[in-house]
């Protein structure tokens, strides 16, 4: 009987063909496919003052999150260029700004960047990933953190899931997250998901906020806390969500949420100075040299609202997922 033996490089081509999850890898940037379709570019080049995915799309291919800076377009507001897509940082880190660090913003002096070290990915059926270590550096290079980063994209279903692990570790001298409501886990929604508010001009907005808690709306959701966020709409005719979940064993769970009308919506545990309009309030968290904060986040694009989409039940199988 003769054996067939298929050549290495061509069964690899094959697996990779079969893969539901694909990565395309160019100069500071990394393409994720889903099911043969676009989903999302995770940017981290020398362009960029801080990593994120741009754009964001659902299962059907409508863009949930805003394009400006990254694009112009009719419509949108073309404030806050700092809010990049999808990312993670923070306001304060020993007194530098990692949020609004654009390089455009002012004063440099005060502006950190956060830049790749290292980046990897790997293509799956059910799922694919992208890690990654990142420096929280100084105007002048010193890096105060370091970032771990692993990102992973679920195929498959109605719902697009993105989990993320973050974790950061303090350099040679001890770094403070310090009280600020500019932070920290964060997306950008696209303009027609925004809820109604006195800015909004132009495109009608259609958006509805809701918290684990049952609260609804900036006014009741704005700095409390909550295990989960959901931010609906309609786009294109459809009725289509985001969510934000976040994990039990996050520091200071429940999360409270930087979430506004204008489609600012970011898990921020550190701003309660300004939450509660009180500065006898610290929610810094200091970082020994050494020492390390881990988060842990799921975030969900879903057709239909947060009922129709079930998130509560959703928060569950994350739950029991990542026991």
């Amino acid at each position: 009987m003769m054996i067939h033996r298929i050549p290495l490089l061509t069964l690899l081509l094959v697996l990779c063909a079969s893969a539901q999850v694909r990565f395309t890898q160019s100069e500071g940037q990394i393409a994720v496919e889903i099911d043969g379709q676009p989903f999302s570019t995770f940017y981290f080049g020398k362009d960029a003052p801080k990593p994120y995915l741009h754009p964001i799309r659902a299962a059907d291919g409508a863009i949930v999150s805003r394009g400006y800076p990254m694009e112009d377009i009719e419509g949108e507001r073309r404030d806050h260029p700092h809010h990049r897509g999808l990312w993670f940082s923070h306001g304060d880190v020993n007194g530098f700004d990692f949020w609004a660090n654009e390089f455009t913003q002012e004063p440099q002096s005060k502006k950190g960047v956060i830049r790749m070290t290292h980046i990897q990915h790997k293509a799956g059926k059910a799922s694919g990933t992208i890690s990654g270590t990142f420096e929280w550096a100084e105007p002048g290079g010193q890096v105060l953190l370091t970032e771990e980063r692993e990102m992973v994209f679920h195929s498959g279903a109605d719902n697009r899931l993105l989990d993320f692990d973050l974790k950061l570790t303090a350099g040679s001298k001890a770094v403070k997250l310090g009280d600020t409501k500019e932070g920290t886990f964060a997306i950008r929604l696209v303009t027609e998901l925004e809820e109604n508010h006195p800015r909004a001009t132009g495109i009608p907005r259609t958006g509805h906020i809701l918290s684990a808690t049952g609260k609804a709306g900036e006014a009741q959701t704005w700095g409390k806390p909550a295990a989960w966020v959901d931010y609906s709409g309609t786009l294109k005719g459809k009725e289509i969500g985001v969510a934000i979940f976040d994990h039990p064993g996050n520091p200071k769970h429940p999360s409270h949420w930087h979430v506004r009308a204008y489609g600012l919506f970011a898990a921020n545990i550190f701003g309660e100075h300004d939450y509660y309009q009180d500065p006898s309030r610290d929610a810094g968290i200091t970082l020994e040299p050494g020492k390390s904060l881990r988060f842990l986040y799921r975030v969900v694009i879903h057709p239909g609202d947060a009922e129709q989409a079930n998130i509560a039940k959703l928060y569950g199988d994350y739950m029991k997922a990542t026991k």
